[in-house]
């Protein structure tokens, strides 16, 4: 019977894995939102954040998890933007050390502003898993919309984000 239940258990993790690493999150579209959050860590994410602020598709933009000795002249270099949309539309956030605290950054950014909608900018690997610590630490009246990038994850970092998704949604099951 416990060989049985290991063997279930064993084919539901594998099947959710299949379906984890098949069908990763995707970009979106350019529709506009009130704000739009980038998670750092990943190549891509703030290029795509700042080339959709560019475009009009939000008022302002955090970019979470960022070095406390990281300027905004740097970035404004590194990324060839005007120092102007550093100034006016975009927050470093400084406080976050792994995805569950830029969860709890973002909230706090969110609450001093009334922003109904808000795009989340993160690698495709990483969206379920940011956007369920997200969603734990949002009031319900803001909606949120993923903006994947995609990207070619090794099979042990797909089995890594699995397993760390698993245990937040096992966490957020019992209340912690």
């Amino acid at each position: 019977m416990i060989v049985r239940l290991f063997a279930l258990g064993l084919l539901a993790w594998m099947l959710g894995f299949v379906w984890f690493a098949i069908f990763l999150p995707e970009p979106l579209d350019a529709r506009p939102t009130d704000a739009i959050v980038v998670l750092t860590g990943g190549p891509g994410r703030i290029d795509r954040g700042i080339a959709l602020l560019q475009d009009g598709a939000a008022k302002r933009m955090l970019i979470s998890g960022v070095d406390r000795a990281v300027r905004p002249v740097e970035l404004a270099a590194q990324y060839k933007t005007p120092e102007e949309l550093f100034t006016c539309c975009i927050t470093l956030g400084r406080e976050a050390i792994d995805t569950r605290s830029n969860a709890i950054e973002t909230a706090r950014w969110l609450e001093r502003r009334d922003y109904q909608t808000v795009r989340l900018i993160t690698t495709d690997w990483h969206m379920r898993r940011s956007a369920l610590e997200l969603r734990q630490a949002l009031p319900a009246r803001i909606k949120l919309v993923y903006d994947a990038v995609p990207s070619h994850p090794s099979l042990t970092v797909l089995m890594r984000e699995y397993n760390k998704y698993l245990l937040r949604r096992l966490a957020a099951l019992i209340g912690i």
